[in-house]
């Protein structure tokens, strides 16, 4: 793995490339976890993890800086895995492969973890240093918050004791956060029966890939391409006009990233072949001009196959294809009330082919809570017209922005000072945990900021080197200037 010794701030990135060695998938954190035990405990710091796995280790104020309030810096430590078709990387154990391109730290063929790890990082160089005025400190490192806010959910109150708390879990440089939107999964099940393949029919693989991903929440108005909707039209086309069968349809992978990747395994009668293969040809220059903007890198190929085993049933490819198609997926409403930030949106994330089921998976996001359970409910009602079985998870809390915030003062005051320029103070439309723990401690003074980070939930996440040092000026700086108790 390239070392990353010789960037600013030397001790964050020191402590980002120890924590890209250790495997920390969602809800595989126990590795990550124990190295935090462990550092808490090397250090002579309070430390100690609840029932969930959440980790808390807390510094007292340096001399002088006794009477400030007492501040959370709040993390999760589970990173989104993901890697290109490609890649051969086992996440349960490789460690991360970061290296430095230019003016950006990328991972060789996977996703890199900034997402959170640096927030991780930044909070372990503040509890070793000797050299920085702070208050009383608490480290929270949250468990499992990519794939359901876990560790946030299971916090119980009473376990912090301050009443500001800085999330290091944003990726846009100079911007500050005070509100992010609730959010919902909607999954849906096919049943569907196996019917025998007809004679005089050619096999093929479809495959839709070189797409950018990206996050379902931050980059849904970006206009990225979706696999499954790109892949779904070529299917639906070619069902009605060539006589294409599925045998599988797979697509995506998390609920909470764009899907990069899909592929089909299908028939085409013989004496249709050709026309497919001529129309999947043109199709595949279609949407590369469509999406020659955002993603480039698109491709959709079509390859000879072993004959597959057997078919889904006819009447569930159709309900399939039309629902898929018809399936809302990107921004609903944009916000009358912040200009530029989405208000609501849908994500279709997956696709699982299953031995006698077909899973769809998908997620709901909105800054208002009816329009949440609104679009939620207008993607299972497209999934019910097809005769599918829907449910709808939990969901979780918005963050309201409370534009009179104490800390957002005191960092908007301390942005100016050190970098001569006014911060951004925004909404962003994703879930941060400070939604769930805000319902837990009412009245917690919260902010959200962090370097820049592009290309999140997929192998092409990157942050921006530049940044970091920025963001960690900053943190220090208000640090420093926590209002008194």
């Amino acid at each position: 793995m390239s070392s990353l010794s010789s960037l600013k701030p030397e001790r964050v990135w020191y402590y980002f490339e120890e924590i890209c060695k250790i495997p920390r998938p969602s809800k595989k954190e126990e590795k990550i976890a124990a190295y935090l035990v462990d550092f808490g405990k090397n250090h002579q710091l309070e430390t100690f993890q609840d029932e969930v796995g959440n980790v808390i280790i807390r510094k007292p104020a340096t001399v002088g800086k006794e009477n400030m309030k007492s501040v959370v810096l709040q993390s999760h430590i589970d990173m989104v895995c993901e890697k290109n078709a490609d890649t051969l990387h086992d996440f349960d154990k490789d460690p991360i492969q970061a290296y430095i391109d230019g003016g950006w730290v990328k991972a060789k063929g996977t996703t890199l973890g900034a997402d959170d790890g640096i927030g991780v990082a930044a909070q372990l160089a503040i509890l070793e240093a000797k050299d920085i005025e702070h208050g009383p400190i608490e480290c929270l490192f949250t468990m499992d918050e990519e794939t359901g806010l876990t560790g946030a959910f299971a916090l119980k109150p009473g376990v912090l004791k301050s009443s500001i708390l800085l999330n290091l879990d944003s990726e846009d440089e100079g911007q500050l956060f005070i509100g992010c939107a609730g959010g919902k999964d909607t999954s849906i099940t096919f049943n569907y029966s196996k019917e025998l393949i007809p004679a005089e029919m050619t096999s093929f693989l479809v495959s839709v890939t070189g797409l950018n991903g990206g996050h379902s929440g931050d980059e849904i108005n970006k206009g990225l391409g979706n696999s499954i909707k790109i892949i779904n039209r070529l299917l639906w086309y070619s069902s009605n006009h060539f006589g294409l069968r599925i045998a599988e349809l797979n697509g995506g992978n998390l609920r909470n990233a764009i899907p990069r990747e899909a592929f089909a395994k299908v028939v085409i009668p013989n004496e249709k072949k050709n026309d497919f293969l001529s129309y999947a040809e043109k199709f595949n220059l279609t949407v590369k001009e469509e999406l020659k903007t955002t993603d480039g890198g698109l491709l959709i190929d079509v390859k000879p196959i072993e004959m597959p085993a057997n078919l889904i049933d006819s009447a569930t490819q159709r309900n399939l294809l039309n629902s898929l198609y018809a399936c809302p997926h990107g921004v609903i409403a944009m916000s009358a009330d912040m200009p530029g930030l989405v208000e609501t949106s849908t994500n279709l994330a997956s696709v699982k082919t299953l031995d006698s089921e077909i899973l769809v998976t998908t997620s709901q996001r909105s800054s208002v809570e009816s329009s949440k359970e609104d679009v939620a409910n207008m993607v299972a009602s497209t999934f019910i017209l097809a005769n599918a079985k829907t449910k709808h998870g939990d969901g979780y809390p918005g963050w309201s922005p409370n534009v009179n915030s104490e800390i957002l003062n005191v960092m908007k005051s301390k942005y100016i000072a050190l970098f001569k320029k006014e911060p951004q103070v925004l909404a962003i439309h994703a879930g941060l945990e400070c939604g769930v723990i805000g319902e837990k401690y009412p009245g917690m003074d919260m902010i959200s900021f962090g370097p820049t980070l592009r290309g999140v939930h997929s192998p092409d996440e990157r942050i921006e080197i530049e940044s970091v040092q920025l963001f960690w000026d900053l943190l220090i700086a208000v640090l420093g200037d926590i209002p008194k108790i």
